[in-house]
């Protein structure tokens, strides 16, 4: 039987808790239902179904090259965890953390431990770290990386409750991580691509100058 916009009961079903739209998924819906950090940039923040970086979870952050402002992006999250004292790992960065740097942001460099390893052991040991409750944050360089790895990372995060993030050149095609993001540098200062979101179909666009948050 038609029904208009104004049918009682088509109201009724719009109005049932148990609808969601697709472009308005729950976190639930999502597979995240651990808490929410926020990454410190509203813009982004509201791109996400989450409203923030999915704890317990594995992100992707693509970039054409090392060095474009792509360590930004962590900044807010890393003087959170650091001011809580908590600890994250940096797994292969491509340049040694530079501590004055660090400090400027508020980020303790006491809270970094950094780990430089040949690729098959900087994997084993992205994923015990991963693994452990203990560790807040992974930060990870692997280089290229299989399918089956990836889906590896993203049980060791569940596993552990904590948020890894991979910083990649070259992706595969496809990935089990919950996130992932293409990061570009412009005049301004930064140009997010949201690639996947799990729980979400939208492929936004997000603008970030230099300075913020």
């Amino acid at each position: 039987m038609p029904t208009s916009d104004t049918d009682p009961r088509l109201l009724s079903l719009l109005h049932s808790p148990g609808l969601w739209r697709g472009s308005e998924h729950p976190a639930s819906e999502s597979g995240i239902t651990d808490p929410v950090l926020s990454t410190g940039f509203p813009g982004l923040d509201a791109c996400l179904p989450w409203q923030g970086w999915p704890t317990a979870a594995l992100v992707e952050i693509i970039t054409p090259q090392w060095g474009i402002g792509e360590l930004q992006l962590v900044l807010p999250l890393l003087r959170r965890l650091s001011q809580q004292g908590r600890m994250s790992l940096w797994f292969a960065p491509p340049c040694s953390p530079y501590a004055p740097a660090l400090l400027a942001s508020g980020v303790d460099p006491a809270c970094l431990y950094v780990v430089s390893a040949p690729p098959a052991q900087a994997l084993w040991g992205i994923e015990k770290a991963l693994q452990d409750a203990s560790c807040a944050l992974v930060l990870a360089w692997p280089g290229r990386l299989k399918n089956r790895q990836i889906r590896r990372l993203q049980l060791a995060a569940s596993t552990g409750r904590t948020l890894g993030i991979l910083f990649h050149h070259d992706p595969v095609r496809q990935s089990a991580a919950v996130l992932r993001l293409r990061v570009d540098a412009t005049a301004q200062g930064l140009r997010i691509e949201v690639l996947k979101a799990r729980g979400s179909y939208r492929q936004d666009i997000v603008a970030v100058t230099r300075g913020q948050p």
